[in-house]
Order: C-alpha cells, then sequence, then structure tokens
C-alpha cells in the first residue's frame, strides 16, 4: 500500500511539471518569433537548418539528422519590413547533428539576412568531425521565386484581432496491475 501511495505524489508532480512545461515552451516559442530587425531567431535557425542540409548533401554528406538555434541581436528602427540601411541586425547560428555512420556535424556562424525562407546569408562554416566541409557567405537559393500565398481563407474574428494557439497536452500513464 505504501509503495503505491508513494507512487501516486510523482505524478501529480510529473503532470504539473509536463503543464509548466507547455506553457514554458509556448512562451519562448512566442517570443522567438518576434521579429528583430526583420529576423527572427526561429526563421534564421529553420532556414539555416535547411539550406545547411541541403548543401552538405550536395557535398556528399549522409546527415542523419542536424538541429540549428539562432541568437538575433542588434538594432533596428522597423520590425515590419526594414530597409537595409535601418536594421543592423545579425544572429549567431549553432547547429549540432549527426551523420549516418555517427560522426558529429556542427554548423556554426552570423547570419545577416534571410530572404523569403530560401537562403541566408552571412558567415557559416560546417565540420564533418574534424574536416571542414564548406565556408560559405550564402546558404540557399536567393534568387529562387518566392514562395506562393496559400489560397486557404483567413480566419474570421474581430478586426485587428490576432489567432491564437492551442496546446494539448497528453499524459500516458502504465499501470501494473496486482
Amino acid at each position: 500500500m505504501g509503495a503505491r501511495r508513494y507512487l501516486r505524489v510523482p505524478l501529480r508532480h510529473r503532470r504539473a511539471l509536463a503543464a509548466l512545461g507547455v506553457v514554458a515552451v509556448a512562451g519562448t516559442a512566442a517570443a522567438a518569433c518576434d521579429p528583430v530587425g526583420g529576423m527572427s531567431s526561429a526563421t534564421v535557425s529553420i532556414t539555416t537548418d535547411k539550406t545547411a542540409t541541403d548543401k552538405l548533401k550536395q557535398d556528399g554528406v549522409n546527415v542523419s539528422w542536424l538541429s540549428c538555434t539562432a541568437k538575433v541581436s542588434g538594432t533596428s528602427t522597423s520590425t515590419r519590413k526594414p530597409s537595409p540601411s535601418s536594421t543592423h541586425s545579425v544572429a549567431t547560428v549553432d547547429c549540432r547533428g549527426r551523420t549516418k555512420d555517427n560522426k558529429a556535424i556542427t554548423v556554426t556562424g552570423k547570419v545577416t539576412q534571410v530572404v523569403d525562407d530560401r537562403c541566408v546569408r552571412g558567415d557559416l562554416t560546417a565540420k564533418v568531425g574534424d574536416r571542414t566541409v564548406f565556408k560559405a557567405t550564402v546558404l540557399g537559393n536567393c534568387n529562387a521565386p518566392a514562395p506562393t500565398t496559400s489560397s486557404h481563407p483567413r480566419p474570421t474574428g474581430k478586426p485587428g484581432s490576432h489567432p491564437t494557439a492551442t496546446v494539448t497536452v497528453t499524459v500516458t500513464e502504465t499501470f501494473r496491475g496486482k
């Protein structure tokens, strides 16, 4: 009996911690989407991840996975559509991953511009193990046509209102009886 009661208490705590974790992740994601000088850490990390993975594969690296993070710093006079002269943002990028034969992959450097999620400009270096695979000032195709907009209707609501996110938390419990 005592063991059963003891196991119930941590489970309640785990549920509370899971809920707090979801709230923390949602808050961090919302903050990451705020553009600083026209670049957001989310946009920089996702675009760098995609373009670096494509470039590594093009260079013959058998990529198993790659995950990038970015931290944007700098000043801007506008957060909507900044002109090149109004922004001085730089993102520090750190990507980590593995090849299919378990060699470490790193892509690190600075990003100064993201073009429509198609390319990044800056100064990036990719290494597999101890070998430098590439040093690049541009990753991706900045001259590719811009992605087309979706034909899905916009959600209706009050003018000026913003869409909200719904978070679903699933907790799986295993019960082993008698």
